[in-house]
């Protein structure tokens, strides 16, 4: 019963392959089923494009933590709803801790999901990694939208920058369309700029492996900080 015209058949069919390699658990199969079905409806001509881009495309980006597609719709729902989340969450030192929260958006970088939300008990806004977290459960407690900070970049400063230990700026010779290309979103930020150069922000454990990645790609750069 579905009308899809023929950009419309074949975008579906596309995405429907690249999610059967994706990172919700289950996604995979229930892709694959669909795009069986798909597959049995299309006119030939379209099936022979669709197989022709399969042929043509291979992925690059290696798998990802499986997350469970209910905990997605679980903190999916809170958020239209305007709930409170409450779920045990174990940081990246290893400690666990049950945090309540008012969820703003999920963002995926590819090969790994994030929550961004507003923690009540910290009075702050703060990045939680899905795979772990346990037991969510929205709660009874409705909250009014806060204003907040752009999903995407506020996860992204926390991936690229929070974790490490040093954080350095570095002016680019490039446009950032193209160090964007080189630096993927969990490794650094880059900022746009004027005359052919942009800003690329990125963390690291030492100073020498920072120098090294922004070495390799084969740019000018200049430092900002650190020193």
């Amino acid at each position: 019963p579905l009308l899809l015209d023929d950009e419309e058949a074949i975008a579906t069919a596309v995405s429907l392959r690249l999610a059967s390699g994706g990172t919700v658990a289950g996604a995979g199969d229930a892709a694959l089923r669909a795009l069986a079905k798909l597959d049995q409806v299309m006119p030939p001509r379209l099936r022979a494009e669709v197989r022709a881009v399969h042929g043509a495309t291979a992925t690059l980006v290696g798998p990802g933590v499986e997350i469970d597609p209910d905990l997605l719709v679980t903190l999916a729902r809170a958020r239209r709803d305007g709930l409170r989340d409450r779920f045990r969450y174990t940081g990246r030192d290893g400690v666990g801790s049950e945090r309540t929260v008012e969820p703003v958006r999920m963002v995926t970088t590819g090969r790994r999901w994030y929550l961004m939300a507003w923690d009540v008990d910290r009075d702050d806004w703060r990045t939680f990694r899905l795979d772990r977290m346990r037991e969510v459960e929205p709660t009874a407690r409705r909250f009014r939208p806060r204003e907040h900070p752009d999903p995407v970049a506020f996860v992204q400063r926390s991936v690229a920058e929070a974790p490490y230990e040093h954080v350095a700026r570095l002016r680019v010779h490039a446009p950032a369309e193209r160090v964007r290309e080189l630096v993927p979103p969990q490794a650094g930020r880059v900022e746009d700029g004027a005359d052919g150069w942009c800003v690329l922000v990125v963390g690291g454990m030492d100073l020498d492996w920072v120098a090294l990645h922004v070495a390799r790609m084969g740019i000018e750069a200049q430092v900002l900080e650190p020193p």
